[in-house]
């Protein structure tokens, strides 16, 4: 979405929880949502990404943003929960929550998928973003309007072969997308959808096909874009959409 140009102020005075900020896609949409003026919360399992991340803005001159190390392998619904009173003593509300932490160790073939780390994957990428969205709805509520951004991937949509428990998580995360703006369309300002932001040049991308070249591969900050607009006032009116960049940017008037 190269050609969409939001305005410097278009995310001004917005608080907004990035998941996965450390790097790959959410590292490029917190920095983005940033530079556009929102106070971001940057959540991440690494603190040494996060402070890093956290330094930079500060540098940029983007206003301060806040760090929120998190584990989603290991956090409960009470941890969760923890984490939405602590946010809604500090800013009491939440304009966007972003997930885009992602987990996927492997492919593998069903018959030999280990049902420990089946249990984790989808942990991490469906259990883990149902239990945080549930614990922060009190605060997207709180809010003039807010848009939660589910992360999407093309095998859930359309599985392949060896995706296993990353493909069912996927396909989860886009029923908990439909359901949730369902129940949340004609009875608040929340707007919820889905983005699949494609093949990009990020680590799991380099872990799962070490044989491929990733200069081959639009880097992450191509992304940005597609998530700014989801976030911003520029998309009111759109709920329970499954989007890829090329329908994002139809939307925006814009071609990627």
């Amino acid at each position: 979405m190269q050609d969409y140009a939001p305005p410097p102020d278009l995310l001004a005075d917005r608080i907004i929880l990035v998941t996965g900020a450390g790097e790959g896609v959410g590292h490029a949409v917190a920095l983005a949502c940033a530079r556009h003026g929102a106070t971001v919360v940057l959540s991440g399992f690494d603190e040494t990404r996060l402070e890093a991340l956290y330094d930079q803005i500060e540098t940029d001159g983007c206003p301060q943003p806040a760090s929120l190390p998190l584990d989603l392998d290991t956090a409960d619904e009470q941890l969760y929960l923890g984490v939405a009173t602590t946010l809604g003593d500090e800013f009491g509300r939440l304009d966007g929550l972003v997930h885009t932490a992602a987990y996927a160790p492997f492919l593998s073939r069903i018959d030999d998928y280990d049902a420990n780390e089946w249990d984790r994957v989808l942990r991490i990428n469906l259990t883990a973003p149902f239990l945080l969205t549930q614990a922060c709805m009190p605060l997207l509520r709180a809010a003039k309007e807010a848009s939660v951004v589910f992360t999407a991937d093309r095998v859930g949509r359309r599985a392949l072969a060896y995706w296993g428990a990353f493909a069912a998580a996927k396909f989860g995360i886009e029923a908990l997308m439909q359901t949730l703006a369902e129940e949340t369309r004609d009875s608040t300002a929340i707007r919820v959808n889905s983005l699949d932001p494609g093949i990009l040049r990020t680590a799991q991308r380099r872990q799962l096909y070490p044989g491929e070249d990733p200069n081959t591969l639009p880097t992450v900050d191509t992304a940005a874009p597609g998530y700014l607009w989801l976030l911003g006032p520029d998309s009111r009116g759109t709920t329970g959409q499954a989007l890829d960049l090329s329908s994002v940017a139809a939307a925006a008037g814009g071609p990627v």
